[in-house]
């Protein structure tokens, strides 16, 4: 195993799960999958945070995540979970999903880090049922001013050392070029100056035009 793959598989997932614990990012969760119901498909499923936060009513639930060591992580959620979880994929942009087959897709800090995110939204609007929606709090690319000039100035060894992750991304604008409705509950900084390049959240969701 190299020194990259040993980063990737072993130490990142750890790192992730930790950031977004719940002490910092419960109330994100929360809010993302309240009222949610039926089948829900969940883009970068991690170590299973979210599942604690799924309302009674959501019956099952697909996930999609590419580290091993991660859904390994997960399994004592899963377990106390006592719905369906089932991992159908490893990459958004090829889900091995029927059309029109989930009520909900849900993404949680993923959007940023998916290699092909263009189609990983296509997908996410196949795999939706008519009426459905695609719920996601995220970090995107600042509007304007010194803090975006430093989201693009350090992408490159940023991406490297974080899984690919992007902090140059403008999500809400990914999300209305594949054709959704894009709804905002919340759009600005959530984390002290220092962090600002990090810290410009985007939380709502979107519809299928």
């Amino acid at each position: 195993m190299g020194v990259r793959t040993w980063w990737e598989e072993r130490v990142l997932p750890r790192a992730v799960d930790a950031t977004l614990s719940d002490v910092t990012a419960g109330g994100w969760r929360r809010t993302t999958t309240a009222g949610l119901h039926g089948e829900v498909l969940e883009l970068g499923f991690g170590s299973g945070r979210n599942l604690p936060y799924y309302p009674p009513e959501v019956s099952r639930v697909l996930a999609v995540e590419p580290a091993d060591l991660a859904w390994e992580r997960a399994r004592g959620r899963r377990d106390a979970f006592g719905r369906p979880v089932e991992r159908v994929g490893l990459d958004g942009a090829s889900l091995p999903v029927p059309d029109a087959s989930v009520d909900a897709v849900v993404s949680t800090w993923t959007l940023c880090t998916i290699p092909e995110l263009d189609a990983a939204l296509a997908e996410a609007q196949r795999v939706l049922r008519p009426g459905g929606e695609l719920r996601f709090v995220e970090h995107s690319i600042a509007p304007g001013g010194l803090t975006r000039r430093v989201q693009q100035g350090v992408q490159p060894v940023w991406g490297r050392f974080a899984g690919g992750c992007h902090l140059d991304r403008d999500i809400t604008g990914h999300l209305a070029d594949a054709g959704f409705r894009v709804g905002l509950d919340h759009a600005g900084y959530v984390v002290p100056h220092v962090m600002r390049p990090w810290g410009w959240f985007v939380h709502g969701r979107a519809h299928p035009a």
